[in-house]
């Protein structure tokens, strides 16, 4: 009885020349061209989202290298498979006078110990080592190993790549045993895959050359005869029956993750309203935590936009408290209202800036006294030691201001912290602030007289 293996796998490529994809690596005079052209291998840490065929180049410079090829796994081994790798390396390498490449698949999932075990075979050539992770490695790899491996990043496949593997898929599905010719009492020797299905496989693979090749294997038992024309279609319907959910790309702990709310904060403090009601709705679909985003929404009202239009902070709030009651679907139109008036409201970081230096200032200097005059006074005692004495209650001043008092601690000289940009409800903050100064000053200039 044979043992089932995907179609991902029956259709690995063979040599080079059949795999697709990374074009920027493999191309003529591309650094893993030169590197295979020279024979001077090195040891490497390939970074890529999933299915972008990270074990199948590791094989394939393997064999054109005529190195043996050991592949682990970091999700279900440890220090002694890595010993055990070693200890087979070696002996292959006494017997048969061949190296070995040593492949470690997810290798962020060993910790440093695990790790560092790489190194000493590492450095005195026991084997070629590559490891694949989705991670990045600046976070999750150790620095020696990072320091003896060079880092290549490879990308997901383009439509066109992926229409090349859907193609190759169809081809090994239509011709490998046993043929469709003999899967039916029919003399039907085509799979025909429907213009609109080939679009909808493409675009639910989301670059993962494996998810494509899954979902086509798993479509292939929707399609329907066509006795009329000798030939199996596989159509957008029954395509449809296996790729339904959710199909975008989203690591809900990992780079991607990262990467797509950078993008979405980048994109609201441009100004790009459409570019940011892309990347919010791209997390939504993916099946990011939607409070997690109304979160992040109401910390930049704050930070991109503060006073320039306080109405920005009511929004974002009220867009999340809008989808506390109502979730999803229809609690996602309440964020993307946020994000697109957070987007196009004037920018102002003065808030966040203000904050950042006061909180430098007082991590600097610790903690000095709050001046008598601004303590309560509410017991005898504290009265008898002077607290509140000589505080001047604003509302009881011309236009509510103690003109040339101070609020800062006793030791402290004054600073101007906070600095209004010109957009926004900020330009009249900015007049309000530039008057009081002047009353501030004349008051203290009276006060010298």
């Amino acid at each position: 009885m044979s043992v089932y293996r995907p179609l991902s796998d029956r259709l690995r490529p063979r040599s080079l020349e059949d795999y697709v994809g990374q074009t920027h690596l493999l191309g003529p005079k591309r650094a893993l061209s030169r590197m295979l052209d020279s024979g001077s291998l090195h040891s490497m840490i390939f970074w890529g989202p999933p299915g972008v065929g990270k074990t199948t180049l590791a094989r394939l410079i393997a064999a054109q290298s005529e190195l043996q090829f050991i592949s682990m796994s970091a999700v279900l081994g440890g220090v002694k498979e890595v010993r055990a790798a070693v200890e087979q390396a070696k002996l292959h390498r006494e017997q048969f006078k061949q190296g070995t490449l040593l492949f470690v698949d997810e290798v962020h999932r060993f910790n440093k110990s695990q790790q560092d075990a790489f190194l000493p075979y590492v450095e005195d050539g026991t084997f070629i080592f590559i490891g694949a992770t989705t991670e990045n490695p600046s976070f999750e790899l150790n620095n020696a190993l990072l320091s003896r491996a060079r880092v290549y990043v490879l990308r997901t496949l383009d439509e066109e790549e992926l229409a090349q593997v859907l193609e190759n898929g169809r081809k090994w599905l239509e011709n490998s045993p046993p043929p469709l010719s003999q899967q039916t009492d029919d003399c039907v020797t085509e799979l025909y895959i429907e213009e609109k299905a080939k679009a909808l496989l493409i675009a639910s693979a989301d670059g993962d050359a494996r998810r494509l090749l899954n979902h086509l294997e798993q479509a292939v038992d929707f399609a329907e005869l066509d006795t009329k024309n000798n030939k199996m279609v596989l159509s957008h319907t029954a395509c449809q029956e296996v790729v339904q959910g959710g199909v975008r790309r989203f690591d809900k702990g990992g780079e991607a993750f990262y990467d797509q709310i950078s993008a979405l904060h980048k994109s609201i403090r441009g100004s790009d309203a459409n570019a940011a009601l892309y990347w919010l709705v791209r997390m939504l679909d993916g099946g990011v935590d939607a409070r997690y985003l109304a979160r992040r929404l109401i910390r930049m009202a704050s930070e991109e936009i503060g006073n320039a239009d306080p109405k920005a902070l009511q929004i974002a709030v009220n867009a999340a408290e809008s989808y506390e009651r109502l979730g999803s679907p229809e609690g996602d139109l309440a964020l993307a209202h946020a994000a697109s008036y957070l987007a196009v409201a004037p920018k102002s970081n003065a808030v966040y800036m203000a904050y950042k230096a006061v909180l430098a200032d007082v991590k600097e200097h610790g903690s000095y006294d709050v001046p008598l005059h601004l303590r309560n006074a509410p017991t005898q005692l504290m009265a008898e030691l002077d607290y509140g004495k000589g505080y001047r209650y604003a509302h009881d001043e011309p236009e509510a201001f103690a003109a040339g008092e101070s609020y800062f601690p006793d030791d402290m000289p004054e600073k101007s912290y906070y600095q209004p940009v010109e957009r926004g409800l900020e330009i009249k903050i900015s007049a309000k602030i530039k008057h009081l100064d002047a009353l501030n000053q004349q008051a203290i200039y009276k006060r010298r007289k």
